[in-house]
Formats: C-alpha cells, sequence, structure tokens
C-alpha cells in the first residue's frame, strides 16, 4: 500500500513538473518572439509559418511512429471531420499564432499573453448564452475580475488613457477570441483522433495556407546566431517540447490542475519580459495579471462540464 501511495505521489510530482515545464517554455517563447520582432526586425508571420510548418510536420512524424503511417490519414476519410479540421486549422490554429505574435509585436510578451488568456472567460460567456442561461455567481465574478484585470493592464489604472496602443489591444483581444474558437472547436476531432493527429494536421495545414500569403522563404529581418538560436527556441522549445510537456502531464494529473499549474505562462512572460527586455510594470499592471490570473483559477476549480 506504501509503494502505491509513494508511486502515485511520484506520479503527481511527474505530471506538476511537466505542465510547469511546459508553460514556462510558452511564457518564455513569446518573450523570446519579442526579442526577435522588435530587436532584430523579424516578422511576426514568416515566425509563424516557419513554426508550424516545421512543428506540424514533427508531430504528424510522431504520430506517425506511434499510431502508424495510415493513422495520420484516418481523418481525411470524413468529409464532416475535413470540413472541421480545415476550420480549425485556419480560424484557430493559425490564427491564434499570428494574432498572438502581432499583439507581442504591438506591444509586448507579458501584455500579450495576459490578454490572450481571457478566453476561458470569452467561453464561459459563449457556453452560457448557448445553453439559453445566465452565468452563474461564480461565473459572475470571473467575468468581473477579467474586466477589472483588462481595465488595469491597458490603462494603468487612468480611465483617460491607454497604456499600450489601440491596436495592441486589438490583436490581442482577437488573439483571446481565436483561442476561444481553438479551444472549443476540435472538442469532438480531438476525441476522436488524439491531440497529436489533430494539433499535427492543424499546424501542417495553416502553414501551408499561410505560406500563400507569406513563403517561408521570404525572410524579413536581421540573421545573426541570437536570431538562430531564438528562432530556433520558438520553433522547438515554445511548440513542440512545450506541447509535448503539457499533454503528457494529463497523463499524471487532472485537466483542472493542468490548467490551473498553466497559469504560470503569462507569470513567466510577464517576469522575463521585464528582468531581461526591461518592460515597464507598475503596480496596476500587476493587480491586472492577478485578476485575470484569478479568472482562470475561478474558472478551472468550476465543476462544470
Amino acid at each position: 500500500m506504501g509503494s502505491a501511495n509513494v508511486a502515485i505521489s511520484n506520479g503527481r510530482a511527474k505530471g506538476m513538473a511537466l505542465v510547469l515545464t511546459g508553460a514556462s517554455l510558452w511564457g518564455i517563447s513569446g518573450t523570446v518572439a519579442q526579442y526577435l520582432f522588435q530587436q532584430q526586425g523579424i516578422s511576426p508571420a514568416w515566425i509563424v509559418v516557419v513554426r508550424l510548418l516545421f512543428s506540424g510536420t514533427i508531430l504528424l512524424i510522431a504520430a506517425s511512429s506511434s499510431k502508424g503511417s495510415v493513422g495520420i490519414w484516418e481523418i481525411w476519410k470524413n468529409k464532416r471531420d475535413v470540413l472541421n479540421l480545415l476550420l480549425f486549422s485556419i480560424l484557430g490554429m493559425l490564427a491564434v499564432q499570428y494574432t498572438f505574435f502581432e499583439a507581442i509585436r504591438q506591444s509586448n510578451a507579458a501584455t500579450a499573453t495576459i490578454l490572450q488568456y481571457l478566453a476561458p472567460m470569452m467561453i464561459s460567456v459563449y457556453l452560457a448564452i448557448k445553453a439559453k442561461r445566465l452565468p452563474n455567481s461564480t461565473e459572475m465574478v470571473a467575468v468581473v475580475l477579467a474586466l477589472v484585470g483588462t481595465f488595469l493592464l491597458v490603462t494603468q489604472g487612468n480611465i483617460h488613457s491607454l497604456s499600450i496602443t489601440r491596436t495592441a489591444l486589438f490583436w490581442g483581444l482577437i488573439s483571446a477570441l481565436a483561442l476561444a474558437f481553438y479551444t472549443l472547436n476540435p472538442i469532438q476531432l480531438l476525441a476522436k483522433y488524439g491531440s497529436t493527429i489533430v494539433i499535427g494536421w492543424g499546424m501542417l495545414i495553416g502553414g501551408i495556407s499561410f505560406s500563400f500569403v507569406h513563403p517561408p522563404w521570404s525572410f524579413q529581418g536581421e540573421w545573426s546566431l541570437s536570431s538562430f538560436f531564438g528562432v530556433t527556441f520558438v520553433v522547438i522549445f515554445g511548440t513542440i517540447i512545450a506541447f509535448y510537456c503539457y499533454l503528457e502531464s494529463l497523463h499524471y494529473i487532472s485537466a483542472t490542475e493542468t490548467s490551473l499549474l498553466a497559469c504560470i505562462e503569462p507569470l513567466s512572460a510577464a517576469i522575463l519580459s521585464v528582468v531581461w527586455l526591461n518592460v515597464s510594470f507598475g503596480l496596476a499592471e500587476w493587480l491586472g495579471t492577478g485578476c485575470i490570473i484569478g479568472t482562470i483559477i475561478i474558472l478551472s476549480l468550476v465543476k462544470n462540464k
């Protein structure tokens, strides 16, 4: 009995370590992307197309090795699933990647990440409307917290001015909306085909379609050793390894615990932005960050399917 408890405890510790690693890598990669955009002049569109093409290919190769080469093509045999996959790839995967990076370019990684984390609030409101009911008291508290957090983040507490540009606010809110769609749209596909196949195809299709808008060989910016390592980090560590750690954690801890621990992503982005890139983050911004993270925690704890 004692050994079983130890095994469970070790499994939980491993799961927690995995999700903290994955979320931290996501947060750090956002800050690295800010460095590439604002100091190396690299285009967000180029990073997006390279990231999607490379990561999608790697994930499908991994899925093929575990499920067989036939398994990754099953999703293309059902017309309805193909349509959902295409919608997810363009309006979910590609949209959330591009809008997030554009929000970073227009502001900073901390602000963009925190604004994107308004998605759970948007999902909660959407599900309440879909069910034709008013949000319950817990959801209302979460919505108010999210609105207060956003207000503090974008105005520094001054109702008469914005601390970020309207363009940055636009891309940040669109990024949250895209993340909400990204989360809700592929639920049936994920249950039927597994996350690696769905995310892999979503990335590859998104990358291929965006190649017609911004070809991967059309590079803009300063190519140096530091930018090479930055791009490598965003693609390898900030996408593939972070994705693997997050999914692997679900084998050891619950989805609720994973969601709660993933809140370290905006914190890591904010702290690294302040320490490394000297982003100005005052008391109002930190309070706003706390409010939005509080929103995520409240919604994650709600026992509502």
